[in-house]
């Protein structure tokens, strides 16, 4: 293309980088909560935070979920974002997708119950999030 092997190399790598980018933008889009419950993950967003904390130090969960939710946490501390946040609703909401997709995986393997005993906030909240994780409530 150019008649440099590594201008040619940076190009290909510059452009699979932009097209992988440009996917993980399409999933987000079409993986968000529609309706109000994009607005209930922004919400209760403290309270999974904490959540997430206590799930990834509890030792009786499978390995696999702890590792996921500590990636997790690494995602959400790094000051870049998948989507930056000056992009309408998605720029916020990135973190609330991707956060709930995450859970919707520790449920389906850890279960309900586990992420119910570690749930800092009240029963509604919980509810929400049951609604948004795709998992009825089971509220004691």
């Amino acid at each position: 293309m150019t008649g440099s092997l590594w201008w040619d190399l940076l190009l290909g790598i510059a452009g699979a980088l932009l097209l992988a980018w440009l996917a993980l933008v399409v999933a987000l889009v079409l993986a968000r909560p529609r309706g109000g419950l994009l607005r209930e993950a922004l919400r209760l967003l403290p309270d999974v935070l904490r959540l997430i904390r206590r799930l990834a130090a509890d030792k009786t969960l499978p390995r696999g979920v702890r590792i996921r939710l500590a990636l997790l946490l690494v995602y959400l501390a790094l000051p870049i974002d998948l989507v930056p946040d000056f992009i309408p609703v998605l720029g916020y909401a990135d973190d609330a997708i991707i956060v709930t997709l995450v859970l919707r995986g520790v449920v389906r393997r850890a279960g309900l119950d586990a992420v119910r005993a570690h749930w800092p906030g009240t029963d509604d909240g919980f509810d929400a999030l049951a609604r948004l994780t795709g998992f009825p409530a089971a509220t004691p």
